[in-house]
């Protein structure tokens, strides 16, 4: 086997191994989101938002510039609150992240589907042209995040009586 064979195979395997690093970084330190948004333009006054956010202290902000690195795409924020935030947005930027992420996922891997197939409903349509059929599976997506999320709160409230 010649010597750039063995590069490419180090390179493919480089990359699985960052991929997987991120994964890791995203089940525990980050969040999937799909929001609806108000709109003052448009048929329907709403839009999707799709997100993928990294989290960490500000102190300890290196990974994220990395990961943003890596996955050459995010805006690095520093809020008011000494966290600094990597956040990807876009239909078709969090469908090509969330599918290489996927496979590597352990806790967030349900979540990372239903992100993957409402980027699957947008990327496709534009807004103004979805069906009722795709309206109302993004909304169940919408409501299935939502509910999750009131159920984690709710698990963190009882935990701590």
């Amino acid at each position: 086997m010649g010597s750039r064979s063995k590069i490419k195979r180090f390179c493919r395997n480089n990359d699985e191994i960052n991929l997987a690093y991120i994964a890791g970084f995203l089940d525990g330190d980050g969040s999937l989101m799909v929001q609806i948004k108000k709109r003052k333009d448009g048929r329907l006054k709403k839009r999707f938002m799709l997100t993928i956010c990294f989290y960490q202290d500000s102190r300890n902000e290196k990974p994220l510039f990395w990961i943003k690195n890596i996955l050459g795409i995010g805006f690095i924020s520093r809020r008011n609150d000494r966290m600094t935030e990597l956040r990807i947005n876009g239909y078709a930027q969090v469908r090509r992240i969330i599918k290489k992420l996927i496979p590597y996922l352990k806790f967030k891997k349900e979540q990372a589907r239903a992100l993957y197939n409402s980027s699957d409903i947008l990327v496709k349509t534009k807004i103004n042209k979805l069906t009722k059929k795709d309206l109302v599976k993004l909304v169940i997506i919408f409501l299935l995040f939502k509910i999750r999320i009131m159920s984690l709160k709710e698990k963190r409230i009882e935990e701590n009586y």
